[in-house]
């Protein structure tokens, strides 16, 4: 006789569990959502922005952009 899905569910769950594990939920971002995509595109802008003014940190990265030699791609 063949097992429901829930049953097949349940003894993976259980498995899992005497293995030690434990099961957790995690949320995230919905990186479809368009307000999502507006508020990284307002960020990037900020940061870039900011990154442009900052004589310090494009001196550094040129400094570090000097330095590639060895590297292989």
């Amino acid at each position: 006789m063949r097992t429901s899905t829930s049953e097949r569910v349940q003894k993976h769950r259980t498995n899992l569990r005497a293995s030690g594990l434990r099961p957790i939920q995690i949320w995230v971002p919905d990186t479809r959502s368009p307000s999502f995509i507006h508020e990284c595109r307002r960020q990037s802008l900020l940061v870039a922005a900011s990154d442009n003014n900052d004589s310090d940190l494009m001196a550094l990265m040129d400094k570090a952009l000097a330095d590639v030699d060895g590297w292989k791609e």
